[in-house]
């Protein structure tokens, strides 16, 4: 039953990220996310970064307050979403961004499509008409994109 919870959380987390970015991210916290699109920060941190904090708070929370309780169910929830964001740094900001020089050159379809929709995301500057909110869902559109570009 844990693990359910822990994957049912991991997955729903999906939904919540696109919530949170489109209209938290890009709503009225948009002040800490600008330069996340506009690169207007120096050096290696952003105010953009305080979104770990912001969010490794209530997982933080739920797995103190869960684990009193001889591990219930609000321990296995924080711990799915420990899990969603130990994955969206690895692949946000290791991957995508390239923080960190790994995994640069793959060939993976669903790397490389998850990296062209990213990038679709950030072509626009402003908090208004952005796309590709959520992370680990990628649309069709962009695997197709991909894979027309192998076989050119």
């Amino acid at each position: 039953m844990n693990v359910l919870i822990v994957l049912s959380t991991f997955v729903l987390m999906e939904g919540a990220t696109w919530l949170i970015h489109k209209y938290i991210m890009h709503g009225f916290l948009w002040s800490l996310h600008r330069d996340h699109h506009d690169h207007t920060t120096a050096g290696n941190l952003e105010k953009n970064d305080l979104f770990f904090v912001i969010f490794a708070l209530p997982t933080i929370a739920l797995m103190y307050f869960g684990s009193l309780e001889h591990f219930n169910h609000l321990f296995y929830i924080g711990l799915g979403i420990m899990l969603y964001g130990m994955t969206y740094f690895f692949v946000h900001d290791i991957f995508i961004h390239q923080r960190l020089k790994y995994f640069a050159r793959t060939t993976n379809p669903y790397f490389l499509a998850l990296r062209r929709a990213h990038k679709q995301h950030h072509k626009h500057m402003g908090k208004e008409g952005g796309e590709c909110f959520g992370f680990l869902y990628v649309p069709f559109k962009y695997f197709k994109i991909v894979l027309n570009a192998r076989k050119k």
